[in-house]
């Protein structure tokens, strides 16, 4: 008897042993006829006795009975539950006997040639061909009807038609698609069901940042290091910026010697000479003004004192205190929105679009 395990091991279809870089099974040995006969066989054996089984199943039903007697057939239905019932049931208990006897040889086949890490790993991996042993679950031995066409499959044969495939595929998709879908939104809602516990809403704000304030002072001073100290240097490191601010500020010394009436009183009294004075006291307070705020920018906006600056402002944002409104209901407002926008991906299906429908 043939190995199941050890052909997938072993086996490699012609079409692709003739590219070496196709395909990892390139470098398989091809299977042996013997195997692959074998599998062909096995594979129609198992769905007529499936087949046979079905249609026992539901000949001997009710509703068959009843159906039969609503379409007057009822001597033909009695014909058979009288004739061939017996001799089919009789033959699928032979039937299963072998598959016991096979199923006991690949075994022994497989201890034989090691194909497991312990000997008692077959009845694990083959435990559908072990529970369709049993006459009540029969219909397990479709999985090994599906095993056996998908490695020849993989192998190259073409079991099923390229387009009956294709639309296998689509429905397990589809299902799958919507399965996951309904137990990702189940979860999406009994989130939201939870944050709106005060309590729960509460530990979740304080325990995220809680776990966060490295990073969170970490990109904030990333953000404040390439957005705001590049602002604040160019005061120091333009002209304009510096004539700007700067005679902002000589301006507005000079209109305040300008505004003082003492001043302006005392000087006066100085014949000929005070009006010279006041004149040359609001041009050397307007260039005051203006060297002082050079001077201040380019002492306190050093790159160093600048730097230390931002990493104070993030380490102090970072230390942020969670009992804050604010703060509540930004974050909120975040977590509604993120869960919104993933809730509106989920929903899209995306075995609807049409590439996936051209099958």
């Amino acid at each position: 008897m043939p190995n199941e395990s050890s052909n997938l091991a072993s086996s490699q279809s012609p079409s692709t042993q003739t590219s070496s870089t196709q395909s990892p099974q390139s470098n398989r040995p091809k299977p042996s006829r013997f195997k692959l006969t074998y599998d062909i066989l096995m594979i129609v054996a198992i769905s007529i006795d499936l087949l046979l089984i079905s249609i026992d199943a539901i000949l001997m039903s009710n509703f068959s009975s009843n159906v039969a007697g609503w379409l007057t057939l009822s001597d033909a239905l009695n014909w058979y539950q009288g004739t061939l019932h017996d001799p089919l049931r009789t033959a699928g208990g032979f039937f299963t006997i072998f598959l016991v006897v096979e199923l006991l040889l690949r075994w022994a086949i497989a201890i034989k040639e090691k194909v497991y890490y312990r000997w008692f790993f077959f009845p694990f991996v083959h435990w559908y061909e072990v529970l369709g042993c049993f006459p009540q679950l029969r219909a397990l031995r479709l999985f090994r009807v599906v095993v056996i066409g998908r490695r020849l499959y993989q192998l190259g044969y073409q079991v099923l038609p390229q387009s009956w495939i294709d639309r296998i595929k689509f429905y397990i998709d589809l299902l799958l698609e919507e399965l996951s879908d309904r137990v990702i939104l189940t979860a999406i809602d009994n989130f939201r069901v939870q944050l709106t516990d005060t309590k729960t809403h509460k530990s979740l704000i304080e325990s995220t940042i809680a776990r966060n304030r490295h990073e969170i002072e970490t990109a904030l001073l990333s953000l404040l290091r390439t957005e705001l100290a590049p602002k604040l240097q160019a005061l120091t490191a333009s002209p304009g910026g510096n004539n700007m601010l700067a005679g902002a500020m000589g301006e507005a010394i000079k209109e305040g010697l300008a505004n003082t009436p003492e001043l302006r009183r005392y000087l006066r009294m100085i014949p000929i000479a005070g009006g010279l004075i006041e004149s040359q006291l609001q041009h050397v307070g307007h260039n005051i003004g203006e060297n002082v705020v050079i001077a201040l920018n380019e002492r306190l906006l050093d790159a160093e004192r600048l730097d230390a600056l931002m990493v104070a402002i993030a380490s102090g944002v970072a230390q942020i205190d969670t009992n804050n409104t604010a703060l509540d209901t930004l974050i909120s407002s975040i977590i509604e929105d993120s869960l919104t926008a993933f809730e509106a991906q989920i929903k899209v299906q995306q075995w609807k679009h049409q590439d996936m429908l051209n099958l």
